[in-house]
């Protein structure tokens, strides 16, 4: 004879279902940790970058409190708050920040490869003298002669191994130069933005 009572224990399959999906102690821990560390990567950031995140305004206290704090315990504690008010945010308002931290590294990145890349063409002008003649057709408004001088005293410096006066100021001179190229593609790519908005507006 069947036994009414089999099944019936009390709750319903879909519970069991629940109790799997949730997730376990460890993936709860692995969160813990990314959102501390996203707290922690805020708190070494400068402040006035950390500042223009969108993140809640407790959330951003947490964190500008944190950094004006040197004292080591009192840090620590300060850390440890800062981690639990990462952990209030949603995922959409984790998200926003880890691709603003991703976006910094990433600028870091190509600000680095920007000066290795001056580093090089420095030293190409000082052993190649067709550099200075590319440079200067590309950029006619420099002083030829001046050019000419730091470049022969970098040199000497280097032979003579004497501190490396004019070899730095070539590569503030090259820094210079690249920076003024970058604001000139900033303004024709904002010139090329706003004629796009003047045509979307028209439309």
């Amino acid at each position: 004879m069947p036994n009414p009572n089999r099944g019936a224990c009390g709750f319903q399959s879909s519970e069991f279902e629940q109790e799997y999906e949730r997730p376990s102690k460890t993936e709860l821990k692995r969160q813990s940790d990314a959102l501390q560390q996203l707290g922690a990567d805020l708190v070494e950031a400068p402040r006035d970058r950390v500042k223009r995140v969108p993140m809640p305004e407790d959330v951003l206290e947490a964190i500008l409190t944190c950094q004006s704090i040197t004292n080591h315990e009192g840090r620590r504690r300060a850390m440890q708050f800062v981690g639990k008010k990462m952990r209030t945010l949603d995922e959409e308002e984790v998200a926003v920040i880890q691709r603003a931290i991703e976006g910094w590294k990433g600028a870091s990145k190509a600000d680095t490869a920007a000066m290795h890349a001056l580093e090089r063409r420095r030293d190409k002008l000082l052993a190649d003298d067709n550099a200075l003649t590319t440079l200067l057709s590309e950029n006619p408004e420099l002083d030829v002669q001046h050019l000419r001088t730091l470049i022969r005293n970098a040199r000497k410096e280097q032979a003579e191994n004497k501190p490396p006066k004019a070899y730095r100021e070539i590569f503030q001179i090259l820094k210079q130069i690249d920076a003024k190229h970058r604001k000139a593609k900033a303004a024709a790519d904002g010139e090329e933005l706003e004629d796009e908005d003047s045509e979307q507006d028209d439309e």
